[in-house]
């Protein structure tokens, strides 16, 4: 007599159900704990957010919606530092006060999370279905690559089409396995943990026996990626100045767009080879000061975003002269390090 195999949905529960969960974030009764933890998993990996503590760290210092509504931002910013991507935390303390505004209630539905700030449609499936059991398929960066990899598609998964498209496909899986969360919990873990981008635990695999990319030797193939385009490369300047008491000059960036709100040296972009003109340049125009000499400070400081590579040629300069204005843009001030949310080049040069 045949038997048939079991369905997909319960080889992923099984394996889910015979792990053992130490993210700190799983099982939470707090649908707030569930929320942060995805808007942090956003463009990070499990074990930054977990093995470095930066979960831990911020749900002690904001542990609940109103607390994060009310804090200043630039606490906010600081429990933040180091995980990149700051659009995602001034975004979480906006959806925060609008949740306040409108009164307390977190949102119970997918479509109740998605109109919040920073929170798209499969964040917002994630939340609705861990927190709230609503039947709704996330398709995140790794779920998209367990099931490239195992239905053997072609798509771009960056898309929203593609994604979209495999979100239909997992529903029905979804509503069989009568655990919304779990299952999306198992998909995103076995992607993190199993199914990852270049060293794949095939054999650890649930799905392996009917996985198309493991069947036919071509893991690497997918997803399919198309050819990066080189990221073009920013040649930075930056002045370094420190006080006798340890405290280092350093300016605000302003405004919402790339790493606003943080705060880092004196810094001018230059296209020319570096100089220590340039950097009694930087001196001048972020803050006022003038300068005598500048000596370079260590290495060149080289750190990749997502759409440029910055080349940080630091100088710590001397015979400083003059008085900070405070009503003089950009925000500058002397200032213990560890008290402001620092650019991760900024934390680079003053560890050196």
């Amino acid at each position: 007599m045949h038997v048939s195999p079991p369905p997909l949905h319960t080889h992923l529960l099984r394996w889910y159900d015979s792990r053992t969960r130490e993210m700190p974030w799983r099982n939470h009764p707090d649908p707030y704990a569930v929320w942060v933890s995805e808007i942090m998993l956003q463009q990070t990996q499990v074990e930054t957010v977990k093995g470095k503590g930066y979960f831990t760290r911020f749900m002690s210092a904001f542990p609940t919606v109103a607390q994060l509504a009310a804090a200043p931002q630039q606490a906010v910013l600081k429990a933040w530092e180091g995980l990149g991507y700051y659009t995602r935390a001034r975004n979480l303390q906006k959806a925060a006060q609008r949740i306040v505004a409108q009164g307390g209630g977190l949102p119970d539905t997918s479509g109740g999370w998605a109109e919040l700030p920073g929170v798209g449609p499969y964040t917002a499936a994630a939340i609705a279905s861990i927190s709230f059991g609503e039947t709704a398929p996330v398709v995140d960066g790794n779920v998209a690559r367990v099931f490239a990899r195992y239905l053997g598609w072609p798509d771009d998964f960056r898309k929203s089409p593609p994604r979209e498209k495999l979100a239909a496909w997992l529903l029905p899986f979804i509503r069989k396995s009568k655990r919304p969360g779990d299952f999306n919990q198992a998909m995103m873990d076995l992607g993190a943990t199993c199914c990852t981008p270049r060293t794949p635990l095939c054999a650890e695999c649930p799905l392996r026996k009917n996985c198309f990319a493991f069947r036919e030797g071509k893991q690497s193939a997918y997803p399919v990626k198309p050819e990066k385009k080189a990221l073009p490369t920013r040649r930075m300047v930056a002045a370094y100045v420190a006080d006798n008491k340890g405290r280092v000059l350093l300016t605000q960036r302003v405004g919402e767009k790339l790493l606003g709100g943080l705060w880092e040296l004196p810094t001018v972009e230059v296209t020319h080879k570096p100089s220590p003109r340039d950097a009694a340049r930087a001196l001048r125009e972020k803050t006022g000061l003038t300068a005598v000499g500048a000596k370079r400070k260590g290495g060149v400081v080289a750190h990749t975003f997502s759409h440029f590579k910055l080349e940080l040629h630091v100088y710590a300069v001397s015979g400083v002269t003059g008085v900070l204005d405070k009503k003089r843009p950009p925000p500058a001030r002397f200032a213990p390090p560890e008290t402001l949310p620092l650019t991760t080049a900024t934390r680079r040069v003053i560890g050196l």
